[in-house]
C-alpha cells in the first residue's frame, strides 16, 4: 500500500512535509519541464529529505512532468544529468496525457523494496496478522 503526500511545493504544508519525510520510505521529486524554477527547487527538497532522514541516500525517482508541453525550460538531458548526480532513476511524464505515470510508481516501489531487503526491514504480510 502506498501513502502519498502531494504538497505541490506549497509552504503551508511544510510542517506536515517534514513529518512525512521522516516516516517516508521513498520519494518522487517532481518538477515541471516548462519551469526552470521548479527544477531548482528539487535540489532543496532532496537536501531536506536527506537531512530529515539522516541518510546519504534514500529511494528516489526524479520526474520531469509536462513532457507534452512545447515551451520547455528544462531539457531531458538536464533531467537525466541531475538524476545521475542524485544516483536515482529518471522519467519524463505528462499527467494530462497519462504518459509514464505508472512507471513512476513501479520504479519507486521497486527501489523501496530493494532498500528494505538490503536493510533487512522488508515487511512481510502474514495471514490474519496484517503487516509484520
Amino acid at each position: 500500500m502506498l501513502d502519498i503526500l502531494d504538497t505541490a511545493g506549497q509552504e503551508e504544508f511544510s510542517a506536515l512535509r517534514d513529518s512525512y519525510m521522516y516516516g517516508g520510505d521513498g520519494f518522487v521529486l517532481v518538477y515541471a519541464v516548462n519551469s526552470i524554477n521548479s527544477f531548482y527547487e528539487v535540489e532543496k527538497l532532496k537536501e531536506q529529505i536527506l537531512r530529515i532522514k539522516g541518510k546519504e541516500s534514500v529511494p528516489m525517482v526524479l520526474v520531469g512532468n509536462k513532457c507534452d508541453m512545447e515551451d520547455r525550460e528544462v531539457t531531458t538531458e538536464q533531467g537525466e544529468n541531475l538524476a545521475k548526480q542524485y544516483g536515482c532513476q529518471f522519467v519524463e511524464t505528462s499527467a494530462r496525457e497519462n504518459i509514464n505515470i505508472q512507471q513512476i510508481f513501479t520504479k519507486i516501489v521497486q527501489q523501496i523494496r530493494d532498500s528494505q531487503k538490503k536493510e533487512g526491514t522488508h515487511k512481510k504480510k502474514t495471514k490474519g496478522c496484517g503487516n509484520v
